[in-house]
């Protein structure tokens, strides 16, 4: 087991961290939620010994080993990545060098009766056991196997790591630390470089992971997946729920609810019984049993009103003026990066007001186009076309890691800001959750949530038309996003949206472009109606779906000839089913006919239609099923 008691942390009068106690049981998955700066990074550095609280203590098991994947690290530029990857296994390789050493001398030495020889053969048996400890022979193997999990290819081995990005460099930073296999594994956003077939390797990996894990997420789907427990930080408490995600949120808001019945009830008791006092107080006769009224309220456990939060992000575009009715055409636009062909002829028109996402597998050319509209990458042929009138703002998914690290807050804002917009930075700043000493931090110390939250707010010190934002709830936590999509909808310029978060694009968005196989495909309605026609549950199966070619040569594989008679058998139960699902449909409509006037849910009858209109609507459902089943068959899958 392993116990945290009573930590508190405080930055000068603010109380981040009140006393707060949990203990850990091993193999557990916990899901470590909460606000952007309620703490989250700070506890788990206190766990991981890379901090100190102002006050309270960890109880852990001795030679507890601890791994911790921060969101800043350092790695051996000048490695390639399968040293640079081994170079967690140093212990194991220390071990052979001196096993190496050993076998050298027992080979060159032969005085075998002497204490100094016995000495050595206990030192090689105890070292041989040790290095049987690290598996040493599948080392590089179980390596090669986490990098290609992470998403390295082998050709990737052979590479330096400084040839790779921030976002890759983080991967062999988690890839070391896995490799590593600590008791207990703590990760802090781990999923905010990964794409969905890493993520969902990393989440099969952490499932049957032998020891403890911590991790800090606003991936609903992950935390829902992996993690058997939820603790929220919160107004410097924690709120510990032995659930799923999904249950954890189920669970909150029914005793939200009874926490408030509670202490209204309790409330109105307590009103109640101070007006009788008062009222007894006045009289001489009654003054005595009014004070002891008095006592017995004062000694009453007072119940807390739910603690609702009002400090959070308070996002608001500044009035846009007003583009020309098209805002950008790409005419027949291609993109090449050498030999690879991204996608050919693309015809995209974004007209004012629209509210576009574009969606599709990584590698499809969703940032690539967005990069092209914005002007921030020529296309390889086609033309860009831009609308009268129209000022763009583009947010890059990395946004946050092109803010200068030696630069503070309020300088980063200063420097971005128009004449005109400087005399409003602080309230700006503000706005965003950056008030006071806050200004004066220097970019390198602010965690991943702050720093997005920054190049936010940098982003809306320039008024525009047309806002362009690829992946812009990355590091922003679950409360976060809801305030940044409430003020999307407020924004009344044109939007292009590139996300794989289903819950921040629900409602978003009227147009959904979808990317795959070097073209495009327009749906018009948000990610719903797209996920509906497409027949998915999720945006992972967005992520995951076969390619037109993978789906033919698959298909090529499966598809069964009939035989005529077969055909003729299969027909007529499609005719059958189809004049049952026209049925159907015309008695819903009638039924429908009779719901629509509103003086009919006062009669006798609503109960028995409403309970036959389900039916109806069942029974459809089931045969518009057995209709899809049937064609399936008769085109021979």
């Amino acid at each position: 087991m392993y116990y945290v008691r009573d930590i508190t942390v405080k930055y000068g009068e603010r109380v981040l961290l009140d006393e707060v106690s949990f203990m850990i049981s091993p193999k557990e998955r916990i899901g470590l939620i909460g606000r952007n700066g309620a703490g989250k990074s700070t506890l788990l550095k206190i766990i991981a010994s890379e901090s100190r609280p102002d006050s309270g203590f960890l109880e852990f098991p001795s030679k507890t080993t601890i791994g911790y994947l921060r969101q800043e690290f350092e790695l051996n530029e000048t490695r390639i990545l399968l040293d640079e990857a081994m170079s967690c296994h140093e212990e194991a390789f220390l071990i052979q060098n001196q096993l190496d050493a050993i076998n050298l001398e027992l080979g060159e030495r032969q005085d075998f009766e002497s204490d100094s020889y016995a000495r050595l053969l206990e030192d090689l048996s105890s070292l041989t056991g040790r290095l049987e400890h690290f598996n040493y022979a599948t080392l590089e193997v179980e390596t090669r196997k986490i990098l290609k999990g992470l998403g390295f290819t082998d050709l990737d081995f052979a590479r330096k790591v400084s040839e790779f990005s921030g976002g890759w460099k983080m991967r062999i930073e988690l890839a070391k630390l896995l490799l590593r296999s600590p008791e207990l594994l703590m990760l802090d956003e781990p999923t905010n470089h990964l794409d969905i077939e890493s993520i969902i390797w990393l989440e099969n990996y952490l499932i049957d992971y032998p020891g403890t894990v911590i991790v800090i997420s606003h991936d609903i789907q992950f935390l829902e997946n992996v993690c058997n427990r939820i603790i929220e930080v919160e107004a410097g408490d924690v709120y510990d729920y032995k659930l799923r995600y999904s249950q954890f949120i189920s669970e909150k808001e029914k005793q939200k609810t009874i926490q408030q019945s509670a202490y209204e009830n309790q409330q109105r008791d307590i009103a109640q019984k101070e007006k009788t006092i008062s009222r007894f107080m006045a009289k001489a006769t009654k003054t005595k049993m009014a004070q002891s009224m008095q006592k017995q309220l004062q000694k009453i456990d007072k119940i807390e009103a739910p603690v609702e939060l009002s400090k959070a992000m308070n996002i608001r575009f500044a009035e846009v003026p007003r583009s020309g009715r098209d805002v950008i055409r790409t005419v027949n636009v291609s993109k090449s990066f050498g030999e690879k062909t991204v996608f050919s002829d693309i015809n995209v028109v974004i007209e004012r007001g629209d509210r576009v996402a574009f969606v599709g597998q990584n590698g499809q050319g969703k940032t690539t186009m967005a990069k092209i509209i914005a002007g921030l990458l020529p296309a390889s042929s086609g033309n860009i076309e831009q609308g009268s009138n129209m000022f763009l703002s583009f947010y890059a998914q990395n946004q946050s890691e092109l803010l200068d690290l030696k630069s503070t807050v309020l300088q980063i804002m200063e420097d971005k800001a128009p004449e005109e917009m400087r005399s409003r930075v602080r309230n700006i700043l503000g706005s965003f959750l950056f008030s006071g000493d806050d200004v004066e931090k220097k970019v390198s110390v602010l965690s991943g949530g702050e720093r997005a939250r920054l190049a936010m707010a940098s982003l809306i010190m320039r008024p525009c038309n047309f806002l362009i934002l690829d992946e812009p709830t990355n590091h922003l936590d679950i409360y976060s996003k809801e305030i940044l999509k409430n003020a999307l909808k407020e924004y009344t310029g044109s939007l292009l949206v590139i996300s794989h978060d289903r819950e921040f694009l629900s409602g978003l968005t009227s147009k959904v472009i979808e990317f795959k196989d070097g073209s495009t495909r327009e749906y018009l309605g948000d990610i719903e109606y797209f996920l509906s026609k497409k027949n998915m549950d999720n945006m992972r199966s967005v992520e995951l779906q076969k390619t037109d070619n993978e789906e033919s040569k698959s298909s090529d594989k499966t598809k069964k000839k009939l035989d005529s008679e077969d055909e003729r058998r299969i027909k007529k139960q499609i005719n059958q089913v189809e004049k049952e699902i026209s049925r159907l449909e015309n008695d819903i409509a009638l039924i429908e006919i009779s719901l629509a006037d509103p003086n009919f849910y006062a009669t006798p009858q609503f109960m028995e239609t409403n309970k036959t209109y389900k039916i109806k609507q069942d029974q459809l459902e089931a045969k518009m099923l057995e209709w899809e089943t049937l064609a399936f068959e008769l085109e021979g899958f």
